[in-house]
């Protein structure tokens, strides 16, 4: 069954000699009317369409959240007295409507102040199963849709330290990992008296990795992690009663059949690794029957520390193990034949295999692929549609195979570049067969594809209908609004029903069930959120574009505050905002893929707040990197950089809205990179705004973002790119942002605290704020309402109030 993601002040003040107490700080009221808004629910609907399920969630977490007990481990952030996730995000209410019913519905029997997650739709999809989250523990739950009605099943005692901790046997049972029986005391790593030095080495072979956070980092870590790892998986029906399945052992995923009689689980073994995060430590996985009698392993995994370089490199054995939705009991898997060595020349990467229950036999060969497997979509015994792709030439493949039987020449669907967005086929549609699984929508050896529809003219999505034997398409419907989004979602071919959401820029987005061949008439909207930012609703928003002076194509989003008056064109303030991106031809980069008609939502990170400010913001400004041929985009780096702003800042400028002289920019992560970039080799802003970002690229030696090439490979490309190696040319004050507990691959704070004292040790105007507790991304309310303070104050003093010297 498909698991349901839910999408998840040590302060310096202003510019003093030295470090000051400062509690936390609240913005303007312009700008906080925008943050205490009440969020709109998550919606979930079952694959026939007949309810929907409202989940609601706070818009932020708070610091005292935050500050509970937290253990970093081989790069899990666990509570250990509640035995999940530290940073969880949970929802608070749930509520249920039937699609033919206007009223909506309250859930009974909710626990008191719920803190729910892992929501998991039984295979008939009747039930929903979730956790709720105590200050003790981690309960099981079940919804009884129909009734919407909800039970406990289980006390405190649920262990999803790993995820993946609830997984459906069958309509009536549940199989949950709880917390092993064998657990010992965790060691306080804190107080313990060492019992010798902590020791790494290598026998000479290669070892390229990323420079990973939380890792496990003596053998104290080592003995804590097993522990909260240790699980014991039960059976719990929907009574509540509870029998042991497996005993303790360190299981990270549980895997049911399609048909409920077989379970495919992965085992971490040791050693672990204090160069790896858990996700590389060695497992077996291994096959069970539903009553968890051992049948057969199917693989074993080593310790992966030492991968060929590449981003296309993988492990020699069998990958991607899984489930063929369409069958009862058959695996599918991966093989690399090359040996996972992307440097390796081979006439294909990848063989796929399928494995039948009762799994004593060798796997079957279905098809050799030219690139790395990257998915598949099951249709039937005859038919289904797999993926291919290469990031070195940013190549896919579609193909059309009968997993039947192996295919040597395979019909190739599409063969094209996945960052060409005007091409895109659009994504296959699927739908739920008996086991509860997604295959392919298929009615009269037809499918569908439903695409975003991005091209020269605009956003037009569209859905396609294609033969599967002559592979023809045929479109069936495309979008023609120029004033909204019709985001399309979901087809029903039997009624010819269409589910989209539609937005538009002051419009919040909307569920609306739509009959294809008829008009907007024949619409019927099913959901009603109201737009709680009505203090920008009539902003006015528009997608430029522009070119680079190497003719390039770029695009920015542009808004104008509230009540601007474009005749009179008053130069105001600018922030622009922006994400540098990696391409290998100049057609894919100069594409635009904005749309002014998206809804207007200034999340924490946004610079919209700044519209109620007076501002002019330029969000999502393009920054293409782009490297043809043998040249690889980093080669240029710096150069591109300047040429994009300078590009952005000049098409608003030639519009007659903006003082160029006070014009801000800022990036979070690989945008806080940019920026600083932009203010060391450029004299075209009058501030900057760096959240989260790393500035010395030798402390991320085995590559970063899209760079593949370490740094005695190309060290030139390491010391340009590095803003710290050129921190003597900063002369544009920096506001410096970052998580005290940012575990972001190679963004850890320390780039922001060395950076720091090295402009500050060569004088430049730069501000510091470490917010406590934060990681990547910031959560704790107090954190988000500091962060705005601070921007808002950088903002005025540095850009809209700036003094140029004539």
């Amino acid at each position: 069954m498909k698991r349901i993601l839910i999408p998840f002040l040590f302060l310096i003040p202003m510019i003093l000699p030295a470090q000051t107490d400062l509690a936390y700080q609240k913005p303007t009221k312009e700008i906080l009317d925008l943050v205490d808004i009440e969020r709109a629910p998550y919606v979930l609907m079952d694959n026939d369409k007949q309810y929907m399920i409202f989940l609601y969630r706070e818009a932020y977490g708070s610091i005292a959240e935050l500050s509970k007990e937290e253990l970093r481990l081989g790069g899990l952030r666990i509570d250990p007295k509640t035995n999940i996730s530290s940073r969880a995000n949970y929802f608070y209410n749930v509520k249920i409507q039937k699609m033919d019913s206007d009223n909506i519905q309250e859930v009974s029997g909710l626990p008191e102040n719920p803190q729910l997650t892992y929501f998991s739709w039984s295979p008939d999809e009747s039930k929903i199963a979730m956790t709720n989250t105590t200050k003790d523990g981690v309960e099981l739950w079940v919804l009884d849709i129909a009734n919407a009605k909800v039970m406990k099943l289980t006390e405190a005692k649920v262990n999803a330290n790993l995820g993946d901790a609830i997984n459906w046997l069958n309509t009536e049972s549940i199989l949950v990992k709880l917390v092993s029986k064998d657990r010992k005391a965790l060691i306080d790593t804190e107080e313990a008296i060492p019992t010798g030095p902590t020791i790494s080495e290598n026998d000479g072979k290669k070892a390229q990795n990323r420079t990973y956070q939380d890792l496990l980092k003596n053998p104290n870590d080592e003995f804590n992690f097993e522990q909260l790892a240790l699980s014991e998986i039960h059976v719990v029906n929907l009574k509540g009663e509870s029998s042991l399945w497996r005993a303790s052992a360190m299981y990270s995923s549980i895997s049911v059949s399609p048909n409920g009689e077989y379970v495919l689980v992965n085992e971490i073994q040791k050693p672990f690794s204090y160069l790896v995060t858990y996700n590389s430590f060695p497992y077996k996985s291994v096959m069970y029957d539903k009553t968890g009698k051992l049948l057969k392993v199917i693989e074993e995994v080593p310790l992966i520390e030492d991968l060929p370089q590449g981003f296309m490199a993988v492990r020699k054995g069998k990958r991607n193990i899984a489930w063929r939705a369409d069958m009862p009991a058959t695996l599918s898997y991966a093989v690399a034949l090359d040996e996972g060595d992307p440097e390796k020349e081979v006439s294909h990467r990848d063989e796929f295999f399928t494995m039948d229950a009762p799994f004593n036999k060798e796997g079957k060969s279905i098809v050799k692929l030219y690139n790395r497997y990257g998915g598949i979509d099951w249709g039937d015994k005859g038919r289904a549609i797999i993926y291919d792709y290469w990031w070195n030439n940013r190549n896919s493949k579609v193909y059309l195979i009968d997993p039947s039987k192996y295919n040597k020449e395979p019909k190739v669907l599409y063969d094209r570049n996945y960052q060409d967005r005007y091409s895109d086929p659009g994504d296959f549609q699927t739908t739920k067969n008996e086991y509860g699984r997604s295959v392919l929508e298929i009615q009269d050896n037809k499918v569908f594809l439903v695409g975003d529809g991005f091209s020269e003219k605009g956003q037009f999505p569209f859905l396609d209908q294609m033969d599967l034997a002559s592979t023809k398409t045929e479109r069936l419907y495309q979008s023609t609004y120029t004033d909204k989004i019709e985001e399309l979602r979901n087809y029903d071919p039997e009624n010819k029903k269409l589910l989209v959401r539609i937005e538009s820029p002051s419009d919040y987005p909307n569920y609306y069930f739509k009959k294809i061949g008829g008009d907007d008439a024949e619409m019927k909207q099913m959901t009603y959120f109201e737009n709680p930012f009505k203090s920008i609703q009539d902003v006015h928003k528009e997608v430029i574009n522009y070119k680079r002076e190497d003719g390039l194509e770029l695009s920015g989003t542009l808004y104008l505050p509230v009540g601007y008056d474009r005749q009179k064109k008053e130069k105001l303030p600018m922030i622009m905002w922006a994400y540098p991106r990696e391409f290998k031809d100049k057609g894919s980069a100069g594409q635009t893929t904005q749309n002014p008609n998206e809804f207007t939502y200034p999340y924490y990170g946004s610079p919209v707040y700044w519209l109620a400010k007076g501002y002019v913001v330029l969000d999502d400004a393009t920054f293409p990197i782009v490297g043809e041929g043998e040249e690889e985009p980093n080669d240029s780096f710096r150069k591109q950089l300047v040429a994009n702003a300078k590009a952005a800042i000049d098409a608003v400028d030639e519009l007659g809205y903006i003082d160029r002289n006070r014009v801000a920019v800022g990036g979070h992560s690989y945008g806080a990179f940019m920026v600083a970039n932009l203010l060391s080799h450029s004299d075209l802003f009058a501030a900057g705004i760096a959240r989260s970002g790393a500035y010395n690229r030798t402390l991320t030696p085995f590559g970063f973002q899209s760079e593949e090439r370490n740094y005695w490979e190309a060290p030139e490309v390491y010391y340009t790119m590095s803003p710290f190696m050129h921190a003597d040319k900063m002369k544009t004050p920096l506001l410096l942002v970052h998580g005290e507990a940012d575990n972001n691959s190679g963004t850890y704070p320390m780039q922001s605290e060395r950076y720091f004292n090295a402009l500050k040790g060569l004088g430049a105007t730069v501000r510091l704020v470490i917010l406590p507790k934060e990681s990547h991304g910031y959560q704790a309310k107090e954190s988000i309402l500091h962060l705005l303070w601070e921007q808002d104050q950088w903002l005025e003093k540095y850009v809209k109030n700036r003094e140029v010297e004539n």
